[in-house]
């Protein structure tokens, strides 16, 4: 069997979410939209289940296959729904909605429901992606009661750089949304990870911690003592030297500075780890510090196993997790740890609690 995996740690997954419940107080929704950040959503919802105040999604089949899995807690919508039609879902099986835009409002007072529903209404503080301008929050809020088919209003915003704590963006959203919401009733969610780990101004009553759930801190500078929920790795398959002068893999990026000791691992981009990743790229082999050489193949990469004499076929090889940080390799990668952990496919998947 093919080594690449996916290790899923449970009781990391709710050290992480007890975490921030802690430093937000309040109440919170744990983030499982995407697969749970690629980590599997039914699974990581049903771990939570006996905490989790309730969970957060993208859209309205992410939801379903909660409720099918038994998960009876509450599930918003962040999106939304996309028809009208969607909204009796919504009713039928409890679930709560954003609304965020005129559209959604229109296809909410035009549909016959069987029971009013709990919606979120989303302001739009600065971020200009999606919600109310402030000046149109509570000409919107007496709409939505008004239409008879809501049973209650959470009022929410998004923030743009809240992981970013020498920025005052996140400063100025919270005064622009405090000052829209200053005459309506009603429990309030601004805080995402990033706020909640390092904006204690915007904490209220409810939380939306996303990507701190799988342990990649937003702000890894700040040494956050989140753990890591995945580990991705594989093994060594085959072993080969190569001399001094000698070019590795595609276009011959790595050219051996010295006799060099190479090392085959049976992980590639079709499995999720990124292509674009430069030499020099940290992994662990067999718990010590390597380097990945060479370019990232479909199924395969290459590393450095010159410093290790002891390691060969069947050495475990991590890519990311304990030992190496995913933010580590988003870093090397030019992007962000959400879409590496949202890219990890084909490998097998294995939970621990």
């Amino acid at each position: 069997m093919r080594p690449a995996r996916a290790l899923i740690d449970l009781a990391a997954l709710r050290h992480n979410y007890r975490l921030a419940r802690r430093l937000h107080g309040g109440r919170a929704l744990a983030v499982v939209k995407a697969n749970a950040y690629g980590h599997g959503a039914v699974r990581c919802a049903q771990a939570l289940a006996g905490e989790a105040d309730g969970f957060a999604v993208a859209f309205l089949e992410e939801a379903l296959e909660l409720r099918a899995a038994g998960l009876r807690q509450p599930i918003l919508l962040l999106e939304g729904v996309f028809a009208a039609e969607e909204l009796a879902e919504v009713a039928r099986h409890g679930l709560w909605t954003v609304i965020h835009h005129e559209a959604q409002i229109e296809m909410l007072e035009r549909t016959p429901l069987a029971a009013p529903i709990h919606v979120w209404l989303k302001i739009n503080s600065g971020m200009n992606r999606a919600g109310f301008l402030p000046a149109a929050v509570e000409p919107v809020w007496q709409r939505l009661q008004a239409s008879g088919k809501v049973a209650d209003i959470t009022l929410m915003t998004h923030f743009a750089r809240a992981d970013e704590p020498q920025v005052i963006t996140t400063e100025e959203q919270v005064a622009r949304f405090d000052a829209a919401t200053a005459h309506l009733p009603g429990a309030r969610s601004l805080s995402n990870s990033g706020a909640i780990l390092g904006w204690p101004r915007a904490h209220r009553d409810w939380a939306r911690p996303g990507i701190l759930l799988y342990g990649a801190d937003p702000m890894p500078e700040e040494k956050h003592v989140l753990q890591p929920v995945m580990t991705l790795e594989s093994a060594v398959m085959a072993v080969r030297e190569i001399g001094t002068g000698e070019a590795l893999g595609y276009g011959g990026r790595f050219v051996a500075g010295r006799p060099t000791r190479v090392g085959l691992v049976a992980m590639g981009y079709a499995d999720g780890y990124p292509r674009v990743v430069p030499d020099g790229t940290p992994v662990a082999v067999d718990g010590r510090p390597a380097r990945i050489i060479g370019r990232v193949s479909m199924d395969m990469l290459t590393v450095d196993l010159s410093e290790l004499p002891d390691a060969g076929i069947g050495s475990r090889v991590e890519l990311w997790g304990r030992q190496v940080a995913v933010n580590r390799v988003a870093q090397a990668a030019g992007t962000i740890a959400y879409e590496l952990l949202c890219n990890v496919k084909r490998v097998r998947f294995s939970y621990s609690d």
